[in-house]
């Protein structure tokens, strides 16, 4: 919040506000700023110190006055004429009646997936913040991982790992340990179908890269994960969104792109789903599967969210044997993050052509952390953790469901795993704008969608959202829009 006893003025203090979440796109290109006024009403200030403060944004390049209009942020890109949208989009699974999808949609500049992941490393404040995709430090804090890294990093050790490359597919204790733990899940793959990785999203673009050239057809589920709908654009893809059901993709559309667009890919998070928590059931699971094999496509199965799964939980990977499947997963969601491990698992005919793209890239990947990880499986250290953290997973998201429903939220989907679909009954590009004025982020519904259509869902960890001031914060705000 802006305050009177900062040794910098109320301008200077909103000026550099504004700047802030311009550098890291929380205010995108082309986002339009609240009106001098409105601005003023937020803030507490005077209609004078907003007008200096976006003169200051203006010297500096950053935003635009634009006659008549207001002020945007600079190099914007167009905004998506609302008459193009697709009617499936403004509704349904926006969350949003059509009518008042147009209205908005003629008005605002969705949030990008770069927001949301550049809040990873530039929070707001230090309040809880309900939109991150990754649990709090203290809940990944252990004791087993500082001993891990000491037992690699011994004089001997140290030296043997440190001062030459690794092995190009990844450290071979690893992927043995990888082996044996994808078995407990009933994926056969052994160690040399498996090639490591830095951090799963690096997988998944090793496979795309691969597999997909500019301009080839892509099916991804929707809603889906922001990041993956912009890696596949920036990659010149050209996306084909699937409905994500509760027991699986939407196959009647799966069906007709499959006929139209010969699709070459297609990727889909088969257990709690993000943002949903819908996991796939068997006979959706079939379907797909004859689907791959009657149109000659691949599927890359992201099982990021597998140490909070059961077991038993239905995967591609695992009732087709990795033949059309890619199994890619890693380590960030429940254990060093930092660490920047993942991995995938491909057919024997594929696993070099991917291995070559790695090379390309990383040539290898860093076998210190690998080594240590494989400690932490062989000794039982990630299980028993996984398993406390799905404890404590499941206490704190009965409490973030109570507020809220407490607040007036519903749930668009039953709430599982680590994230909750909600409807809040208003803008969620607008909700974030105004809830980071109050120091929090959230995750608004447009991020999951393909073509960014206004929306009034929002995505929350539970593990951030038990704190109730949160909420009430959340329900003054929401009551203003």
């Amino acid at each position: 919040m802006l305050t009177r006893t900062s040794t910098q003025s109320l301008t200077t203090q909103l000026a550099d506000r504004l700047a802030e979440r311009i550098r890291t796109r929380l205010l995108p290109p082309g986002a339009r700023l609240p009106s001098v006024r409105e601005c003023a009403r937020q803030q507490g200030v005077s209609p004078y110190t907003v007008v200096a403060a976006y003169d200051q944004l203006l010297a500096q390049g950053l935003v635009e006055a634009r006659r008549q209009r207001g002020f945007y942020v600079r190099d914007s890109a167009p905004v998506q004429d609302a008459r193009s949208a697709n009617s499936a989009h403004a509704g349904g699974a926006s969350g949003m009646p059509a009518a008042m999808a147009v209205q908005m949609m003629a008005s605002r500049v969705p949030a990008d997936a770069s927001s949301l992941i550049r809040s990873m490393f530039h929070r707001p404040s230090d309040k809880p913040q309900p939109g991150m995709g990754v649990f709090p430090p203290d809940w990944m804090a252990s004791t087993f991982m500082p001993t891990a890294v000491r037992r690699m990093t011994s004089t001997a050790v140290l030296q043997e790992l440190s001062l030459q490359y690794g092995e190009p597919a990844g450290d071979g204790s690893l992927r043995r340990s990888l082996s044996q733990k994808l078995m407990g899940i009933n994926v056969p793959a052994s160690p040399d179908q498996i090639v490591t990785t830095i951090g799963a999203t690096h997988a998944l673009d090793i496979v795309s890269r691969t597999l997909l050239r500019a301009g080839d057809p892509v099916m991804v589920e929707e809603p889906g994960w922001a990041l993956e709908f912009a890696r596949l654009e920036a990659l010149g893809m050209r996306i084909l969104p699937v409905p994500r059901r509760a027991d699986g993709p939407d196959l009647d559309v799966m069906a007709q792109y499959c006929r139209l667009h010969q699709p070459k890919l297609f990727v889909s998070v088969s257990v709690l789903h993000n943002p949903t928590g819908y996991s796939l059931t068997p006979g959706s699971a079939h379907r797909v599967l004859q689907l791959a094999n009657e149109h000659d496509f691949h599927i890359v199965e992201d099982d990021t969210y597998s140490h909070l799964a059961p077991e038993h939980a239905t995967r591609l990977s695992a009732l087709d044997g990795l033949q059309r499947t890619i199994y890619v997963s890693g380590f960030a969601k429940i254990i060093a993050p930092n660490w920047r491990i993942g991995f995938l698992a491909a057919p024997p005919a594929l696993k070099e052509r991917l291995l070559e793209t790695k090379l390309l890239a990383t040539l290898t990947s860093p076998t210190l952390f690998e080594r240590a990880l494989s400690w932490c499986i062989d000794q039982g250290q990630l299980r028993r953790h996984s398993e406390r953290v799905r404890i404590r997973l499941d206490g704190a998201r009965g409490r973030a469901v109570k507020l809220a429903m407490s607040h007036g939220c519903t749930f668009a989907s039953e709430p599982a795993g680590l994230f909750g679909w909600v409807d809040t009954g208003v803008d969620t590009d607008a909700l974030t704008q105004r809830m980071l004025d109050q120091g929090y982020l959230l995750a608004p519904g447009s991020l999951f969608h393909a073509r960014r259509p206004p929306s009034t869902l929002m995505r929350i960890n539970f593990a951030t959202s038990q704190d109730a001031t949160f909420w009430k914060v959340f329900s003054k705000v929401r009551s203003e829009l």
